[in-house]
């Protein structure tokens, strides 16, 4: 029996994908919960529907993120800290308080898509690598001063 898939299935396939499963296996298992939906041509034109209007979704999602990327590209962000009498911090800086402070300009960071390998832990300005979906990047320069 021929399938569309409804939702990924282990060990048979993702969402949307056309299968051929043995009709016991879709009769008893698949159908009752809803997973699978025969393969037919109505169904066959709703699946290309779908994948047009998914594709239109990917296409939408990849400007809105280039937007993004774009527009945090290059961005300076002044992050004033409490220093002791050397200039030593007394708090080190990580990607919560830089995407924090990103978040502060009116720019949507997640704290894991900052790269930052360790924390900062000295005064002086950093570049650093934002990741955003779509394999976008974007190159941010932190400067850390003191708070005087």
């Amino acid at each position: 029996m021929k399938i569309i898939l409804l939702e990924d299935v282990d060990k048979l396939g993702k969402k949307y994908d056309v299968k051929e499963v043995k009709d016991g296996y879709a009769r008893n298992f698949l159908i009752p919960k809803n997973l699978i939906k025969i393969a037919d041509k109505k169904n066959m034109k709703w699946l290309e529907g779908q994948k047009q209007i998914i594709a239109g979704k990917a296409e939408e999602d990849l400007k809105k993120t280039e937007t993004r990327a774009s527009a945090i590209d290059g961005l300076e962000v002044i992050i004033p800290v409490k220093t002791g009498d050397k200039g030593q911090l007394f708090e080190s800086i990580t990607t919560q308080k830089i995407s924090d402070k990103i978040k502060e300009l009116g720019i949507n960071v997640d704290a894991s898509q900052i790269d930052l390998n360790e924390p900062i832990k000295e005064l002086g300005e950093f570049s650093i690598n934002i990741k955003f979906e779509h394999n976008l990047e974007a190159e941010v320069k932190i400067i850390i001063n003191s708070e005087d």
